[in-house]
């Protein structure tokens, strides 16, 4: 016969099994390395959190982002010193949106992927997780980018210090087998406002120091070792652009040219000449003319992550 404490025990020890099940889970066993080059992390509801591999990559190549030569060349040199076991920045890339800010992470993955580059895609409700998910990839032989697509923060998140933890901060030395790649519209990162200009103090010999809040804002996005600055483009850059993405879906010169004022009346409505925009306005021109539109291997959308199940 069952004793009253042997029954207290089992529903105590079941009522323990519910709660744990709640509560947030470190990493499950390290995933299959060799199925993906491309990985997201994410968490359950559950609270479980699993690295799932991305089947379908962006063929996005470098060559065919376009008007963004200079920032094109710091991202790759930085990548290409990572893969090959030399020291390397942490980067953030800031600026216009729309200019090829994700989409360089992407060609950079795919140009080092056969060297060994992996991906690992963070959302920033996650970033609190960074040093798990270090932990389980910094005993890899595979070079690791946490990507942080269209970074920004509100003051007191909590992501907020964990990177700023995990990029020079912490009392654990840096992995050299990871680094961070984020993007924002935001150069700090944080809203700036106005009434943080009355923080400035000035000294007796005319300099002009910022206050504590402002050093606070500055101080995460001056962890990151190289800043690349994106910028909105101009007419012609944004038409250089038009052009390459419509040679891409097979157009021929002559149907490109006719397409320019097209493609500015495009920008027009829509308020900006983004790289972004200029790609939409390919495929929507490409398809209304019976183009070639089944795109080559390289071809991939400039908009950012997809929602599915392609980077």
């Amino acid at each position: 016969m069952t004793s009253p404490l042997d029954t207290l025990m089992a529903r105590a020890e079941q009522l323990l099994a519910r709660i744990e099940t709640v509560l947030p889970q470190p990493l499950s066993a390290p995933p299959d390395w060799s199925v993906a080059v491309a990985w997201r992390y994410r968490k359950r509801s559950s609270g479980h959190a699993t690295l799932e591999p991305v089947r379908h990559v962006s063929g996005m190549a470098l060559h065919e982002l376009k008007e963004i030569e200079v920032q094109k060349e710091k991202i790759e040199r930085n990548t290409r010193q990572f893969v090959t076991g030399r020291t390397a920045n942490n980067v953030l890339l800031t600026g216009a949106r729309g200019t090829g800010k994700s989409s360089l992470i992407k060609a950079c993955l795919n140009a080092f992927a056969a060297q060994g580059l992996r991906l690992i895609e963070v959302d920033k409700a996650d970033l609190v997780d960074l040093p798990d998910i270090v932990d389980v990839v910094c005993n890899r032989p595979e070079k690791f980018i946490i990507f942080c697509d269209d970074l920004s923060f509100e003051d007191g998140e909590p992501g907020y210090k964990a990177l700023k933890s995990i990029l020079d901060g912490s009392v654990a030395a840096a992995t050299p087998n990871v680094l961070i790649y984020a993007t924002s519209n935001r150069r700090h990162l944080l809203p700036e406002y106005m009434s943080e200009n009355l923080s400035y103090q000035h000294t007796a010999d005319g300099e002009v120091h910022p206050g504590e809040g402002v050093e606070e804002k500055i101080s995460l996005s001056e962890r990151f070792g190289l800043w690349v600055s994106f910028y909105p483009f101009s007419q012609e850059e944004y038409l250089a652009i038009v052009a390459q993405w419509l040679s891409a879906l097979g157009l021929d010169a002559a149907a490109i040219a006719a397409a320019r004022p097209e493609a500015l009346i495009w920008a027009l409505e829509r308020g900006s000449r983004s790289g972004r925009v200029a790609y939409q306005f390919a495929r929507d021109y490409a398809g209304r003319t019976d183009a070639q539109t089944t795109s080559p291997a390289g071809i991939a959308d400039v908009a950012g992550l997809a929602e599915s199940s392609t980077i």
